[in-house]
């Protein structure tokens, strides 16, 4: 069966809007409006990830980054009540600020894994910093272009869920979670990277 993305969003956006409702209720109040929580939250998750992970904190840390990971969401609940900054100005800075908290969040696991002399995982871990990045580019790049690139096994929800859920279990002490997260996601980073290089190709043939 084919993983429906679509309706699992669906099914959460709507629960997490309702619960971040009233809270972004209250900031449109106080005049803070999408994009002031959208630099929030971007600047929580980069202190938090450099600042934790590091030092080992993991569980701490993936408990810290996914509150202020939940800003991506309370920033289209601002918009939506009225704050300022809704607009195709805030897509854009909430788009170039996901790419800076997410190659923070893998930079921390990357120090970390460095300051445990693990250097094939500190390797892993880079490899899905930059594959992560590849990922995004490939589909803004599409897009510029007049095409869509909006496929493939680990778009960016999926990559935090699977750093940052392996991160906090292996703070727990769970063993080898963090290395079984990490070439987990290695694996799909490739592997979307490959089916939205593909998928454009063959929309370039279509034409």
């Amino acid at each position: 069966m084919a993983y429906d993305r679509t309706a699992m969003l669906k099914l959460l956006r709507p629960a997490m809007t309702r619960i971040l409702t009233p809270l972004g209720r209250a900031l449109v109040g106080r005049g803070i409006g999408p994009d002031a929580v959208t630099a929030i939250g971007t600047l929580g998750t980069v202190i938090s990830a450099l600042l934790f992970f590091p030092l080992g904190q993991l569980a701490l840390g993936a408990l810290v980054i996914t509150v202020f990971v939940l800003f991506d969401l309370l920033d289209g609940v601002v918009a939506r009540l009225g704050g300022k900054g809704g607009s195709t100005w805030g897509a854009f800075l909430d788009s170039t600020l996901d790419r800076v908290a997410d190659a923070a969040i893998f930079a921390g696991l990357i120090l970390y894994f460095i300051s445990e002399d693990d250097t094939l995982m500190a390797a892993v871990a880079l490899f899905c910093l930059i594959a992560g990045a590849v990922v995004s580019y490939a589909k803004a790049r599409a897009e510029g272009l007049g095409m869509t690139a909006d496929v493939g096994l680990a778009e960016r929800p999926e990559r935090l869920v699977v750093a940052l859920v392996a991160a906090f279990l292996a703070g727990l002490g769970v063993p080898y979670v963090l290395p079984a997260g990490m070439w987990l996601l290695a694996a799909a980073s490739l592997v979307t990277v490959v089916q939205r290089v593909r998928h454009v190709y063959l929309q370039t043939r279509e034409r």
